[in-house]
Parts: structure tokens; C-alpha cells; sequence
């Protein structure tokens, strides 16, 4: 590997969320929304890709803009493209398909390679021309087999008062069969996951369909990922079938931990927002993609990425959300790491983030942030724990952290959650960034928390773990 993976996986300037996670060729394209950072509402920029060697999941390349907003004939003002999939058709070429922001259709562009220049296509549309425009139309996921082409998508934010769906019946999320020319229906569309509102009863009560559905066929069953009316996770029901018979499999990650362990909704770890991903197996390990949120609103979303194994009866159990993601073991113990490498940053309540103005006025928790082209976490107050996780601190002597604060104070270091304390550092108010360190002496443990105590206001930079010197 040229370096460690981590979380989030690219670059921290680049907000590449809903990732779809494909293997073609020889390499891994990851495809999704695409944020402007510090930006005022969802999805505001083109469409880009990136890509990385199926043996080396540190090393993104960046594929450039792949489609532009002003390619769609039909997006006459520019609005924002949302959540998008990429499928390799039956001829060969590829086909994305994406939404734009308040309209009722999905389009498709097509291109011969994965991550060149995609050209407007058309509307996913029924034999006679006429556009489908059922079931809201967000979020398209396709999937090809020996069964057919499948198109999953839908929109049913039951639990939001927004008033362009206030008085409609969104039933749930659907699915359709598409014509090998991959736009014309040729069976559908139907729901096949229940919203909120038609839930009572079913497998699916208490994690109904709200939007992001995600396709793969595993050991000849369907697994369909979605984002449940708890939208911070991600969900997954299992079918034999392409278009019906999908029951509840469980809940695979949630960018809180909500539910890990018995994690409840009031102990989250981080502040919370919307969640899509998709599943992808690299050399025999499967990986779920989800994205986290950085600011205090919910425009600001960077992918990530967990392990996740298979039971023997095909179930996926839950995984924490970690620092380091793909990487094949811990993090080096004797290295440097950006501070927003945290997956844990909580102050005990932490609340949802906004969506609808710039910034949750009504919330007062640590959040992160970036200035100047540095990006750190801010706001840290008494109690606030942040946490690293996994990392192998038994290569670690020396722990020094790059900060600033108003005013005295400590970082308490501990291995658990409400563990032992293991070492202090002492922090001195400062203007500009500072370092302070602590010797350490750890054994087998992984879980790195840093936890402040003081009066102040603490920003933090960077985390500086230094290797046992002899």
C-alpha cells in the first residue's frame, strides 16, 4: 500500500456522498452526489469520480468532472443533481442515472467507460414515450442479472413537513424492469419496502423506507440497502426475487452508532444527518459505503467506508464506525493524523444537523470545520469526548496534539469509553495553533478518546502519536 487508509477516504476537501461503490476492470469507481464544501444546500457541484487499484484501497485517483448540470437538456436552471448509479448495460457501455432537485423523472446519461465524459441519454420512460413519473423519483439504483435490469428508486419523507410532499401518498420505495435500451420500462413500477405510513405490521415497522436504495445480488439473493425513517442508518432487506418479497435483514451501520451494542438514539457519538451508501466486495472483503456530516448542517458530506462480514445465514450484522475504515488492521501507532480523522465526537447530546437553514442555531456541539484550507474540530466544551478507533497504540510512547483554547484546561486520554484515565495533557491558552504532549504507556489496546476538561473553548488541529523510542 502506498500509505494507511482511513476515514473519510479521500481527500478532506472533496464531499463526495451517496457513494456507489462499483468494480470495473480492475479498479474501484466510487459514484455519488458531489457537496461544495462550507456549501449552502445539498449536491450544489458536478458530478466527478474516483477510482483506486483493487490492491491498494489507500490509492484515489481523481477521474474529473464526469457529467456536468448543464448537460441535461431538460435542467434548464441548473439545479442541483442528486444521488446517482452506474451500471454496466448488456452493450457494453455504461449508464448513469441520476434526479434532478424537484423534478419528477430519472434521467440517464451513457458513456463507453466508467469514468469519461457521460452523454445526456434521456428519461427513463414507458413504451408510448411517456415519461414515468410514479413514486417519486429520487435516488436511482440499477442492477443487471440473468433475470433482467432493475431500477430501484423512491422518496417518502413521511416524518418531514415539507410542503411539495405534504398532501401526496408516498408509498414507498419501488423498483421497475427496464428494456435492454436501460430506459424503457418494461414491467412497474411497484413498492416493494414500505414508508412510515404503510409500515404497521410488516417486517419493516420501526425501519420503514425513506429514501437511498442501493442494489447487489450476494449468493443469488437481492440485498436492497436503504435509509430508513431513522435516517442516520442504513438498512437492508433481503429477496430471492428482483421485485417482490423483500423482508427486513437489519440494520448495517448508522453514522452515529446508533444501535451498535445497544447504543441509543440519546448516546449517539457524532451529530447525525442523512445516510446512503452501497455494499462493494474487494478481494473477498465487503465493504459498506456511508458518508458522515462536518459543519452544522447537513451540506457538508464526506464518504466513508467499514468491513462488513456475513453470517452464516446470510445476515449482516451491525459495525461501529471507525477511523480506519478499509485499512487492512489498526493505524500505525507512530504517525500523524489529521484531527477530523475522529469518529467519535460527542458532548453527550448531541443533536440532528440541519437541513434547512445554514446552520442549527438552535444546537450548541462540537462540529468541524476549515479555514484557510485547514480543517479541524471546534467548539470543544467541558466533557466533550473524541475518539479514534482502530489504532495500534502499542507502538505509542508520546501522544501531542496541535490546538487552540481561551483558556486552561486538560485532554484527558483514556482506551474506553468510561474506562481508566491514562495519561493527561496539559493545555495553556493560546492565540494560534500550539502543541502540548503527554508520554503514554499502552499495551494491547486500539481505541484512542480524548476528553477535555476546562472552562474554555478548544479547537483542534492535529494528533501526533510518536513511537516507543528505546
Amino acid at each position: 500500500m502506498k500509505t494507511q487508509c482511513h476515514n473519510p477516504y479521500l481527500p478532506l476537501w472533496e464531499h463526495i456522498p451517496d457513494g456507489e461503490p462499483h468494480v470495473f476492470e480492475d479498479r474501484l469507481y466510487v459514484f455519488g452526489s458531489h457537496d461544495l464544501e462550507n456549501g449552502n444546500e445539498f449536491c450544489e457541484q458536478d458530478y466527478v469520480s474516483w477510482s483506486a487499484p483493487l490492491d491498494d484501497l489507500s490509492d484515489w485517483r481523481y477521474e474529473g468532472v464526469i457529467y456536468r448540470k448543464d448537460q441535461d437538456p431538460y435542467n434548464v436552471n441548473v439545479l442541483p443533481l442528486y444521488a446517482p448509479d452506474v451500471v454496466q448495460g448488456r452493450d457494453g457501455r455504461y449508464y448513469l442515472y441520476y434526479c434532478i432537485k424537484f423534478q419528477d423523472s430519472i434521467n440517464v446519461a451513457v458513456c463507453d467507460t466508467p469514468a469519461g465524459q457521460y452523454e445526456f441519454y434521456g428519461r427513463v420512460q414507458y413504451k408510448d414515450g411517456q415519461t414515468m413519473m410514479e413514486n417519486q423519483t429520487y435516488d436511482p439504483s440499477v442492477i443487471c442479472t440473468e433475470e433482467g435490469n432493475f431500477l430501484y428508486f423512491g422518496f417518502a419523507p413521511c416524518m418531514i413537513n415539507i410542503p411539495r410532499y405534504k398532501d401526496q401518498d408516498l408509498k414507498g420505495g419501488s423498483v421497475l424492469q427496464l428494456e435492454d435500451d436501460m430506459i424503457t420500462v418494461k414491467k412497474g413500477p411497484q413498492v416493494i419496502i414500505p414508508s412510515l405510513n404503510y409500515g404497521k405490521g410488516t417486517s419493516f415497522e420501526g425501519n420503514e423506507y425513506f429514501e437511498g436504495p442501493s442494489i447487489r445480488k450476494i449468493n443469488g439473493k437481492y440485498y436492497l440497502i436503504y435509509s430508513s425513517v431513522n435516517t442516520h442508518q442504513l438498512c437492508y432487506a433481503i429477496s430471492d426475487r428482483p421485485m417482490e418479497g423483500f423482508e427486513f435483514g437489519g440494520v448495517i451501520v448508522s453514522n452515529g452508532d446508533v444501535g451498535y451494542n445497544g447504543r441509543k438514539e440519546e448516546d449517539k457519538l457524532m451529530s447525525v444527518g442523512n445516510n446512503h451508501g452501497g455494499l462493494v466486495e474487494i478481494n473477498g472483503q465487503w465493504y459498506m459505503f456511508y458518508h458522515r456530516h462536518t459543519f452544522l448542517n447537513q451540506y457538508n458530506r464526506q464518504g466513508c467506508a467499514e468491513k462488513v462480514y456475513f453470517d452464516e445465514n446470510g445476515q449482516i450484522p451491525q459495525v461501529t464506525i471507525t477511523t480506519s475504515g478499509m485499512n487492512p488492521g489498526p493505524l500505525s501507532g507512530d504517525a500523524s493524523y489529521p484531527a477530523v480523522y475522529c469518529c467519535n465526537l460527542t458532548n453527550g447530546h448531541m443533536g440532528a444537523l440541519s437541513s434547512i437553514g445554514r446552520t442549527n442555531q438552535e444546537v450548541d456541539f462540537p462540529y468541524m470545520t476549515s479555514v484557510n484550507e485547514e480543517r479541524y474540530i471546534t467548539n470543544i466544551k467541558d466533557g466533550t469526548r473524541i475518539g479514534y478507533k482502530y489504532i495500534n497504540l502499542e507502538e505509542t510512547g508520546k501522544i501531542e496534539v496541535v490546538y487552540q483554547t481561551d483558556a486552561p484546561g486538560e485532554l484527558e486520554i483514556y482506551t474506553e469509553e468510561n474506562g481508566e484515565r491514562k495519561a493527561v495533557i496539559s493545555l495553556k491558552p493560546c492565540k494560534w495553533w500550539k502543541t502540548a504532549e503527554t508520554e503514554v504507556t499502552f499495551t494491547e489496546e486500539k481505541k484512542l478518546y480524548l476528553v477535555y476538561k476546562g472552562e474554555g473553548v478548544l479547537s483542534l488541529l492535529t494528533l501526533n502519536l510518536k513511537g516507543k523510542r528505546n
